[in-house]
């Protein structure tokens, strides 16, 4: 019934076009329960859903807020797809608070609860002021539930095997004619309508839906007279959790959730773990993630080591390019401003640096680099052929202007439709666009005027006399040696003739 009414809430709710319905099951957890249920809300397509009123969060909000009022009945949690498909089966984060120290199923559900309570009234202030330019602190988590009860009804069916004995019955038997009815026992398959098709044993629910109903099943017995199970059965009520997880071989209760609107997944995470570390009993209850988030605490610091390696594989090539250990640092050195650039273009946003953005940083290594090769490459070539360090340089600059501002202008405008980008995951293009079109422009407008700046401090050093000693020649061989660029360079020379179109001759 309940079912139902949420069903109607859903399907007049604006921007929901069509609903499926499960009792007794709940799909997040992947188990079963007579006070379980799963919705699938199917949103309407996005073109007519262009209004951010009918965007997916706010229409999880408004049917949330109704069934909450309107259904007393239920505990309605809404999550949306996981972020990754087919890691996790909602969204938001899975928190597993394990039995470490066998305190007990109630001990473990209370101690979750009351983690679940704390959890709720953490706030997190998003830079938001009032009138009086107080800062507004808005809750750090949309919403955190646990299905874990340790007080779940059940039936306790204890098999009297004396009975069985004086009766005639054998315990298989009854364990059988228990499956048959209360449960459902597999018979046998059938070829129709061109298809395969399971027969399954069952009673009708009317006749196994009260514990009486069990005492009254028949069994045959040895001499094929039919025994009522009550005779050789006693059925018990009792309580005990419904569902029992094992998370790393010990019993855990299992917290999902979700941070509210504004709040990044790393703040969640890091407050969530600094709450449980002060709540949960220390040696009895501990916590570990799952799921997307347990890969996330993973992958914590990788982008920006992806980011510090990728720097240091251009800087390699370069150096086995052009047989010098100075002259990348000349191209390397306005990494720094673009990334300072793009930094400020999400500050001003009011975005955060999310993986996206990393990603937009990795993308700016190679275009910052690029306008820089214009300049330092040229002008190395100049000074090589006996020109002084001024000439070499303002030639260069002269030369290659026109072409960094037509690349780096052609490329900034073709990031403008990732910024006003609409429809499904424009967010993420929006964050994407935001951080190479702020960094273009900071590699646009610094990268012209320190380039030559950078060549500049790079020729004098290399034309120093310490520079020029013969053991550190010795020692910049032996480390080109040994990462293998003596080798490489052919290769990397050839490819990069190959694609600037290079003619050797000039």
């Amino acid at each position: 019934k309940i079912m139902d009414d949420l069903t109607r809430i859903a399907l007049r709710t604006p921007g929901i076009k069509k609903v499926s319905a499960v009792a007794g099951n709940s799909y997040i957890l992947n188990s079963y329960g007579s006070n379980f249920g799963s919705m699938f809300l199917i949103l309407d397509s996005f073109q007519n859903r262009l209004d951010p009123s009918m965007h997916a969060n706010r229409i999880a909000e408004r049917f949330r807020a109704e069934a909450e009022s309107t259904v007393p009945g239920a505990s309605v949690t809404v999550f949306g797809a996981p972020a990754v498909p087919r890691l996790g089966r909602a969204g938001g984060f899975r928190l597993m608070i394990e039995d470490r120290g066998d305190v007990g199923p109630h001990e473990l559900q209370a101690e979750t609860d009351r983690l679940i309570a704390e959890a709720k009234k953490l706030k997190v202030d998003l830079g938001k002021r009032d009138d009086n330019g107080n800062p507004e602190l808005s809750p750090l988590l949309g919403n955190a539930f646990t299905v874990y009860k340790a007080n779940s009804p059940e039936l306790m069916l204890d098999v009297d095997r004396d009975a069985c004995f004086v009766r005639g019955v054998n315990p298989a038997d009854v364990y059988s004619t228990l499956q048959a009815t209360t449960g459902a026992q597999y018979v046998n398959d059938f070829n129709r309508f061109g298809r395969t098709w399971q027969v399954r044993v069952q009673a009708e629910g009317r006749f196994r839906n009260r514990e009486d109903d069990i005492r009254r099943l028949l069994v045959r017995n040895e001499d094929g007279d039919m025994v009522p199970l009550g005779a050789v059965v006693k059925v018990k009520s009792s309580a005990g959790p419904l569902v029992v997880t094992r998370y790393n071989t010990y019993p855990a209760a299992t917290v999902n959730g979700n941070v509210a609107p504004g709040v990044s997944s790393g703040t969640g995470i890091a407050m969530m773990e600094r709450l449980a570390d002060q709540e949960l009993p220390r040696g009895r209850l501990a916590y570990e993630w799952t799921e997307l988030t347990f890969l996330e605490k993973q992958s914590k610091n990788e982008g920006m080591m992806l980011f510090g390696l990728s720097v240091a594989f251009v800087f390699l090539v370069l150096a086995a390019l052009y047989e010098s250990w100075a002259f990348p640092l000349a191209v390397i050195l306005v990494v720094p401003m673009c990334v300072v650039s793009s930094v400020a273009g999400v500050a001003i946003a009011g975005q955060d640096i999310n993986i996206f953005t990393q990603v937009g940083f990795v993308v700016l290594i190679g275009l910052a680099c690029k306008n820089a090769i214009l300049i330092v490459e040229y002008a190395k070539r100049r000074r090589d052929n006996g020109v002084d360090r001024r000439t070499a340089v303002l030639d260069a600059c002269k030369l290659r202007f026109r072409p960094i501002l037509m690349t780096s202008i052609a490329f900034i405008l073709g990031t403008v439709p990732l910024l006003l980008a609409t429809g499904a995951g424009a967010e993420m293009r929006h964050v994407l666009g935001t951080a190479v079109f702020g960094g273009m422009i900071g590699v646009t407008a610094f990268g012209i005027f320190l380039t030559p700046v950078f060549f500049v401090l790079v020729d004098r050093i290399t034309s120093a006399h310490l520079y020029r000693h013969p053991w550190l020649a010795k020692s910049a061989d032996g480390v080109l040696y040994v990462l293998g660029f003596r080798y490489l360079r052919p290769l990397v020379v050839h490819i990069v003739r190959r694609l600037s179109r290079y003619n050797p001759r000039a």
